[in-house]
């Protein structure tokens, strides 16, 4: 069974920042790519970034590039996403996913979800 848990969401003032921790654990794939996604009250979960299994590939959403930083140890079960320069717009569940394959923007292209962190940006 693989778990994957998601950290360090809270309450951040437009400007601040936020870092956001997944851990993945249990009978993990032997290779696997870890992705970042959100979802807004009354909208569809969408692609922030992800970052595979070498910790050097990585892809965001135009909206986050610039802002948001995935990182990732070689082979490590944990990943972490800067998050700096928050507004308003990026207010959202944050969830961590992990795909055996190389990174996807979609949410079919992984398997395992964690439970979501709640981030929230004021005005």
């Amino acid at each position: 069974q693989v778990q994957v848990v998601e950290s360090g969401g809270g309450l951040v003032q437009a400007g601040g920042s936020l870092r956001l921790s997944c851990t993945a654990s249990g009978q993990l794939p032997r290779t696997y790519a870890m992705g970042w996604f959100r979802q807004a009250p009354g909208k569809e979960r969408s692609f922030v970034a992800g970052i595979g299994w070498g910790g050097v590939s990585t892809h965001y959403r135009d909206s986050a590039k610039g802002r948001f930083t995935v990182s990732r140890g070689y082979g490590e079960n944990v990943a972490w996403l800067q998050m700096n320069s928050l507004q308003p717009e990026d207010t959202a569940v944050y969830y961590c996913a992990i795909t055996p394959g190389t990174i996807g923007t979609r949410s079919e292209d992984y398997e395992v979800w964690g439970q979501g962190t709640q981030v929230t940006v004021s005005s």
